[in-house]
């Protein structure tokens, strides 16, 4: 279950700053995840302690490039983020043993 709520983490050079300064990490969510579920998917996934979870929705955004037919335009998908607060002296490790 937790594996369909968290889709993946955010590797950011902001997203980097947060968990080094104030150990807090960034996932891309399930839309219809709220904020109980994705802290209870990062427990379970990662065995840590959750503070809190703040959940932002990121909208769509349009694109458009050039082509021999022309101009095509389009968009890319709107997701749901999650910055997650981990309990002081806690800290998640995404690469393992690389």
């Amino acid at each position: 279950m937790a594996r369909q709520i968290l889709v993946k983490p955010i590797l950011t050079e902001k997203s980097d700053r947060l968990s080094n300064t104030q150990s807090q990490y960034t996932f891309v969510v399930d839309r219809k995840s709220n904020k109980i579920e994705i802290k209870k998917a990062v427990q379970e996934m990662y065995s840590v302690s959750v503070e809190s979870v703040n959940t932002i929705v990121v909208p769509g955004k349009t694109k458009s490039r050039n082509s021999r037919a022309g101009m095509i335009k389009g968009r890319k998908a709107s997701f749901k983020k999650a910055i997650v607060t981990l309990a002081s002296g806690e800290k998640l490790d995404f690469f393992g043993e690389i």
